[in-house]
């Protein structure tokens, strides 16, 4: 999808614009498929792995700060002392056989931007593939004791012991309607059954009835870092009001912008579709200015980037009640797998 098509359809679903509404009758037959498909899906098709298996995900198109929580995740389940693994679609990403385990060598062409993105800033296993359940066997014969899914929160054939849904507190669900009328993937009731609602940001509109309570996550820069020598930078590395090229193709843009305004700095935006693949011609820009870029599009610059480009790292921070709540569900989802395949 190019940038003015996405722009144009995210602006009708989050910005109150009416003419999707003449697709209502494919809003009906995408909520009826939607619902058989998982039907079938969960009674018939449904498989599992050995080890407590976590899907981090949401129910809108478009970014909500899913990845950052899922780095926050594993740095916890690390300092636990286990073992996690991540599976991942790998969009964007043509891996020369699936499941693909992501190694050193790996590039975002083979992998998708975010799993090389988790996997370099983590260390930990990283498989990716259109088969969610195959990539979770494999982490778990490579001994991982937990295995969490990056996205994958309507892939019904894996089968999950923990959901966990992240809401972008400032755009919410938009109008409120499934696809192509609205941006939600699945009906607002969904939030139902989730286990975990995280909130990025404020809440500017209220959650449906009987949601979980909301957990407030909150983005917070924590460094430069330049992306011809990955060298670590201080924040304050730009003086303030610094003019500068921000490149950002993810799910909202206008997020990473604002992070940059709250710096202090002048970003100069130049948005791309969510994934995009660089090369070195979309980022040839006329007036000489440092250029930054979130850590997403930065595993795809690297390899082209010139002195002055820089990547923005950012860690989500989450109140000690999410973390307490999570522990005591994990602890018992690791209990009952000790006890079942001891």
């Amino acid at each position: 999808m190019s940038t003015s098509s996405q722009e144009r359809w995210l602006a009708a679903w989050y910005g109150g614009r009416r003419w999707t509404y003449w697709l209502f009758p494919l809003n009906w037959l995408f909520r009826a498929l939607t619902g058989l498909r998982r039907w079938w899906l969960c009674r018939f098709a449904q498989g599992r792995v050995a080890v407590p298996l976590l899907v981090v995900g949401n129910i809108t198109l478009g970014g909500t700060g899913k990845t950052p929580l899922l780095l926050a995740l594993l740095e916890h389940l690390k300092a636990r002392g286990l073992n996690p693994g991540v599976i991942s679609r790998g969009y964007g990403g043509s891996a020369p056989v699936y499941p693909y385990q992501l190694n050193p060598r790996s590039t975002a062409a083979e992998a998708g931007d975010e799993p090389l993105q988790i996997y370099q800033q983590t260390g930990c296993p990283v498989v990716v593939g259109p088969d969610r359940l195959a990539c979770a066997r494999q982490l778990e014969q490579l001994g991982c004791d937990l295995i969490l899914s990056d996205d994958g929160l309507q892939h019904y054939k894996l089968g999950r012991d923990l959901e966990i849904v992240v809401v972008d507190g400032e755009r919410g669900f938009g109008n409120g309607h499934c696809l192509p009328v609205g941006p939600l993937r699945e009906s607002l009731s969904r939030l139902r059954q989730v286990d975990l609602l995280v909130v990025n940001g404020d809440l500017s509109k209220p959650l449906p009835e009987k949601s979980p309570s909301p957990y407030k996550m909150q983005l917070a820069p924590q460094r430069w870092r330049r992306l011809q020598d990955t060298a670590p930078l201080p924040l304050d590395h730009f003086a303030p009001g610094t003019r500068l090229h921000a490149v950002a193709g993810i799910g909202n843009p206008q997020r990473f912008y604002t992070t940059l305004e709250a710096l202090g700095l002048s970003p100069q935006p130049r948005s791309f579709p969510d994934h995009h693949a660089y090369t070195p011609a979309d980022l040839q820009f006329a007036e000489p200015l440092p250029l930054v870029m979130t850590a997403k599009d930065a595993v795809k610059c690297g390899g082209f980037a010139q002195a002055d480009w820089y990547s923005l790292e950012v860690a989500a921070r989450l109140p000690a009640e999410f973390w307490k709540v999570l522990d005591a569900r994990l602890d018992l989802l690791l209990e009952s797998s000790s006890q079942e395949h001891p």
